[in-house]
């Protein structure tokens, strides 16, 4: 994947009522290696990975790059938020060159159900429209994904098509932010 682009980064953490949106630190590694064992969070996914192999090959700080946030509640790692240029390759794009930003996010399933999800995303979207105002940001979930396709709907993103991909029915969305909209 490319790299978002000329932003500085890492930004400093953003804080919103209750979560901080943070760079990844060693401490995280535990909640990360849950995070992608999770046979509940893996469902859209392509499923869970094995927690042996994560143990022997996830890095001392995972997620340490560009457009990854740590979702962090009092202190403990909770999810991840995701911005990275969408491959060119797949289907699903709104720019004739593609390229474009994408959200992603992933939360335990500890955490799902409080809001989460939203707040930190939104949050997420306002740091994304101020580094690169007038960018679009596209979001592709599984249709039968109803948590996702929810929070989409709340954040903004409108349907610009569907399509299969991994053997399933594909929601692809794109918002823009309020600077650039209509």
């Amino acid at each position: 994947m490319t790299e978002l682009g000329p932003v500085a980064w890492p930004p400093a953490p953003i804080r919103t009522e209750r979560l901080v949106l943070r760079e990844s630190e060693a401490r995280d590694r535990a909640a990360f290696i849950e995070l992608f064992a999770s046979p509940e969070v893996g469902t859209y996914i392509g499923g869970p990975r094995l927690r042996d192999e994560l143990e022997r090959t996830a890095p001392e700080v995972p997620g340490r790059r560009p457009g990854f946030f740590v979702i962090d509640l009092g202190g403990a790692m909770i999810g991840m938020i995701t911005l990275d240029r969408r491959d060119a390759e797949r289907p699903g794009h709104v720019r004739p060159d593609a390229g474009e930003a994408e959200l992603g996010y992933m939360f335990l399933p500890e955490a799902w159900g409080c809001g989460y999800a939203a707040e930190a995303c939104a949050a997420a979207l306002g740091w994304f429209a101020d580094a690169l105002p007038g960018e679009p940001l596209v979001l592709c979930t599984q249709s039968a994904n109803d948590r996702s396709m929810r929070l989409a709907a709340k954040l903004g993103f409108t349907e610009v098509e569907r399509f299969e991909e991994y053997g399933a029915e594909q929601w692809f969305g794109v918002w823009s932010s309020p600077a650039t909209s209509g």
